[in-house]
């Protein structure tokens, strides 16, 4: 048997805790003194403890750990229970650190207000290009909305392309279309050879020629993006030029570290 203090040290745990658990029924004490009120714990109740204590660092309520608790699951159970759970809290903390860099970078751009522009606008005319495929639906223009969906199906293009034994023969194209519902259809598209009859498990579009482009390169990850699409808009207003048609993000070097990547990005204009 263990004491209050012994358990505590043993489980990694508060005494106050222990004492807290005990009070609502998480895990009562093998056995109570009933003249000193000294609580005694078995090492058994390790086992309990390390349930309940994983549970809650996951996200359960209190109440919720007891009801798993009651219910006796077995550890393959508690294993895929847990699996599921921390796969939520990592999107989570993946989505609050995006929110992290968008919060700087919009920061970064008040703070700049008023200076010089440092991103070089160059207008060029882009060639049309026939491309393959895939498109899928975010829920707005917000990073942290495009990057989930925009990503896997770069990936998801690229290996049915290699698994058809079809080559890649330029650079990735990103765009976006606006839905009447406020939602985004992104389009992951990559330039091939390909007769858009022919029957694949994907779809061959060509993409029209843009007469003007309003161009800048952004080096870094696609979460850092804001500011120079913004720089680039601001450039398209301040020289009497208009919007006319939906706007490219090209890669032009892709790296494993998201730092390391650069992006042409590509304004379609015209004259007010």
């Amino acid at each position: 048997m263990f004491t209050i203090g012994d358990f505590a040290r043993h489980g990694r745990v508060s005494v106050r805790m222990l004492r807290h658990y005990d009070a609502i029924g998480l895990l009562r004490p093998d056995r109570v003194d009933e003249h000193s009120g000294y609580r005694f714990y078995s090492g058994g109740q390790l086992a309990r403890l390390n349930r309940l204590v994983a549970l809650k660092d996951l996200g359960f309520t209190l109440e919720q750990v007891g009801q798993i608790l009651d219910d006796q699951v077995s550890g393959a159970e508690l294993r895929g229970m847990l699996t599921l759970r921390r796969a939520e809290l990592e999107q989570r903390i993946a989505g609050d650190r995006a929110r992290l860099v968008q919060v700087e970078t919009r920061l970064r751009i008040i703070e700049k207000e008023g200076a010089m522009p440092v991103h070089d606008v160059i207008i060029k005319f882009i060639p049309a290009v026939r491309v393959a495929e895939l498109t899928a639906v975010a829920a707005s223009f917000e990073p942290e909305s495009i990057g989930p969906v925009i990503g896997p199906l770069f990936e998801d293009i690229c290996k049915r392309l290699e698994h058809a034994g079809i080559p890649i023969v330029g650079y990735g194209i990103a765009y976006y279309e606006e839905r009447e519902d406020g939602s985004v259809l992104a389009h992951a598209a990559v330039p091939v050879d390909l007769d858009p009859g022919e029957a694949h498990d994907f779809t061959v579009v060509d993409l029209p020629a843009i007469p003007q482009a309003a161009t800048v390169v952004h080096r870094g990850s696609m979460y850092e993006v804001l500011e120079p699409w913004q720089a680039l808009g601001r450039w398209v207003d301040d020289n009497g030029y208009r919007l006319s048609g939906p706007s490219r993000e090209v890669t032009l070097v892709y790296t494993e570290d998201p730092s390391g990547w650069v992006t042409e990005l590509q304004e379609p204009i015209r004259p007010k």
